[in-house]
């Protein structure tokens, strides 16, 4: 064996880097358990206060009235087949 160079250093150095990423690599990962519905609903409640709060605003008033024009057009047929029994 002979004495001990730059690159025989550079090359141990390599190797304990090599063997120190190996061992992080194999650890057991744990993977954070996120609700996807309820990071959804967080989200949305942060865009409300956002820069596209008014947008996000504008939307939830239009499904609002969705929802208000789709149950009086079903209360104006139910009407419509009971007075057509």
């Amino acid at each position: 064996m002979g004495a001990a160079t730059p690159r025989r250093h550079t090359g141990l150095a390599l190797l304990f880097c090599a063997a120190a990423l190996l061992a992080t690599a194999c650890g057991e990962k744990k993977a954070a358990k996120v609700d996807a519905e309820a990071e959804r609903a967080a989200a949305l409640e942060r865009a409300r206060h956002d820069t596209f709060g008014t947008q996000v605003q504008a939307l939830d008033k239009a499904k609002a009235l969705e929802a208000d024009v789709n149950k009086k057009a079903q209360d104006s047929v139910d009407n419509a087949e009971k007075d057509a029994k």
